[in-house]
């Protein structure tokens, strides 16, 4: 690789975003591991420990992720017995079960773990910095009319 391809590499938002990406997402799932769910199903049972009866419209757009997906999701944590559906007319509402709030505990303790890992790397303020800066970017993009979640329209 030629020094000219390596800068062009390293300065452009596309290929550094998926880097950091891949290292923060292998990070996340050795420090979730223990609970025996995937980063992404641990937030959104997170969410649902924390708002007994949001609703999966709600869930996707916390967690910019497309609806379908979040359905996925919840059918593994159903499946797992961590949550459960409750219908409401035509609303559904995403209820932890007993087991889904008895693994909190782990699920925070995997939260800090994951928190304290990347700020001995990165130090405490450059990492919290950086999260923020990151979600402050998504935010301006997506206010620029680039979303996150497939919100796709009929054309």
């Amino acid at each position: 690789m030629t020094a000219d391809t390596k800068e062009i590499l390293s300065n452009c938002l596309y290929f550094t975003a998926n880097s950091l990406s891949r290292v923060v997402t292998r990070m996340a799932e050795e420090a979730f591991r223990p609970t025996g769910l995937s980063p992404s199903h641990v937030f959104l049972l997170m969410l649902a420990n924390e708002n007994p009866g949001i609703g999966p419209k709600e869930m996707s757009d916390y967690l910019q992720l497309a609806p379908s997906t979040v359905t996925r999701f919840v059918d593994t944590l159903v499946n797992k017995g961590y949550l459960e559906r409750k219908a409401d007319g035509k609303n559904i509402g995403l209820f932890p079960t007993l087991e889904g709030l008895a693994l909190q505990p782990d699920i925070t303790k995997a939260w800090q773990s994951f928190h304290q890992k990347y700020c001995e790397i990165l130090g405490s303020e450059e990492g919290d910095n950086l999260a923020v800066s990151l979600d402050q970017a998504a935010q301006k993009l997506e206010n620029a009319g680039y979303r996150l979640a497939c919100k796709c329209s009929k054309s």
